[in-house]
């Protein structure tokens, strides 16, 4: 059954017009009154981002059926609500330094499907994208609707928060301190991440990783010096958009 993400309070029963890109979305695949759609918050509403208790609607996901096709409004009729317990322990938070060209849409809608909290973009001594201002901006909504995207194909009902761009000491300065914190690292001496989930499942993950060419001998440590433990994959090099999936999905799907 097609999936739209409808940022707006949904209670069974009701009957709504879907915002703008949901309901282009349902004329694009040439959908008919009658027919039945899935429809989830996603949970992105400024309160619910300013960490106020979540709404019932703001949970799972709602059957609808089409109700009304005009030429640019469509109207649905809301049913059921289910999978109000989709809650990913741990909730990973991940801090990421952008990699260059499309990589990090890709990296973007990969940890969308695994389950990733929270995303924030930065800018790192090794960065070769630099964005700042109203390009910045634009990058941070485009990676927005990536993950919208890629939680309505996928079936997640929680989407995740795409900060604005920032610098690595903001983002790490940022990090919850009561949280658990880990920065991907080739560094001898970092802890192998099987090694660390045998010793318990945090419920706050920071992840912090690295762009091509990974942190700088400076930027790691100010991170180590912040309270990020110094992870490590194995003894391979695993790419920019790569080494951070797979720790997300060592978490996520054990």
């Amino acid at each position: 059954m097609p999936r739209f993400h409808c940022p707006v309070p949904l209670a069974e029963g009701d009957t709504l017009s879907l915002p703008a890109g949901a309901a282009r979305h349902v004329q694009v695949l040439r959908m008919q009154p009658g027919d039945a759609i899935t429809l989830f918050h996603g949970g992105l509403a400024a309160h619910l981002l300013a960490g106020q208790p979540r709404p019932s609607y703001a949970q799972g996901s709602f059957e609808a059926v089409i109700t009304r096709m005009g030429r640019s409004e469509v109207e649905v009729r809301v049913g059921a609500q289910h999978d109000v317990n989709e809650s990913p322990v741990p909730r990973v938070h991940l801090l990421s330094g952008v990699p260059a060209n499309d990589r990090m849409d890709w990296l973007v809608e990969k940890a969308a499907e695994l389950g990733v909290a929270s995303i924030r973009p930065l800018m790192t001594e090794r960065s070769v994208l630099r964005l700042k201002g109203e390009r910045a901006e634009k990058k941070q909504a485009h990676w927005q609707a990536v993950a919208v995207s890629a939680c309505e194909q996928s079936g997640r009902t929680r989407v995740p928060e795409v900060h604005p761009v920032s610098t690595l000491a903001e983002g790490v300065q940022g990090a919850d301190k009561s949280a658990m914190r880990w920065v991907l690292s080739l560094s001898e001496g970092s802890q192998p991440l099987a090694a660390l989930l045998q010793a318990g499942m945090p419920e706050d993950v920071y992840l912090l990783s690295g762009p091509e060419g990974g942190l700088s001998t400076a930027e790691e440590a100010l991170a180590i010096a912040q309270g990020f433990l110094p992870l490590s994959l194995g003894r391979h090099v695993l790419r920019a958009e790569t080494a951070p999936l797979a720790a997300l999905a060592c978490l996520m799907l054990r």
